[in-house]
């Protein structure tokens, strides 16, 4: 009976040896669904198999330098916060991120509000947001989602997986409370559109005279 166990044993730890390899390998995040297939195990059972590791990796008892981030449809490996200087000094990072103070406060705005459209943005900042929007767009940081049912079909943003990778949470519910003084926004009927092109992914001319 225990060396029945023991071979059950061995197989778990060679299967998460597999899967971390795979997400180490990868770099980026990875489908549960491609896990699955190449391992041989049903969905439901990699992603629990997965969620489990996440929980010792992401426990603040652990002392791995690793956080496994967990989404819907993916999961992908990110070092621990706490670590980043050490990584900067060993790999010559230049301290800072790419996002202007601008871009910050549109994201936050987006993050805790969407989905949303551009004059929303540009009523709560009080300033013009165009170039602050198309470039967290470019940074895959934000995305359009769809088109208000209201007139002049002004597009909808919302933030994106990326976003949730760069600032290591696997849900927006994981987003630190805040107590919002934004207005509140209007709830009108969103109408999904399938036939969005590249032009309108980014502010289009349309939102300009919303």
């Amino acid at each position: 009976m225990n060396e029945q166990n023991n071979t059950q044993v061995d197989q778990l730890k060679n299967i998460e040896g597999a899967i971390e390899a795979i997400l180490y390998a990868a770099g980026y995040p990875v489908k549960y669904t491609k896990i699955a297939e190449v391992l041989g195990l049903d969905l439901r059972n990699t992603k629990t198999l997965i969620e489990h590791m996440a929980k010792d990796l992401n426990s603040e008892k652990s002392k791995r330098g690793i956080n496994l981030l967990t989404f819907e449809d993916t999961c992908q490996f990110c070092t621990k916060e706490q670590y980043a200087p050490y990584i900067r000094e060993a790999l010559g990072i230049r301290r800072g991120g790419n996002l202007s103070a601008s871009s910050m406060e549109v994201l936050a705005i987006v993050a805790y509000n969407q989905p949303l459209t551009r004059t929303f943005v540009d009523q709560v900042r009080g300033v013009d947001s165009a170039y602050a929007m198309n470039s967290l767009i470019d940074k895959g940081l934000i995305e359009a989602c769809g088109r208000l049912d209201a007139p002049g079909r002004p597009m909808l943003y919302v933030t994106t997986e990326k976003f949730l990778r760069v600032f290591g949470i696997s849900s927006l519910s994981e987003l630190p409370a805040t107590e919002t003084l934004l207005p509140p926004k209007e709830e009108l009927p969103i109408v999904e559109d399938g036939d969005m092109t590249d032009d309108d992914a980014g502010v289009t001319a349309a939102e300009e005279n919303e």
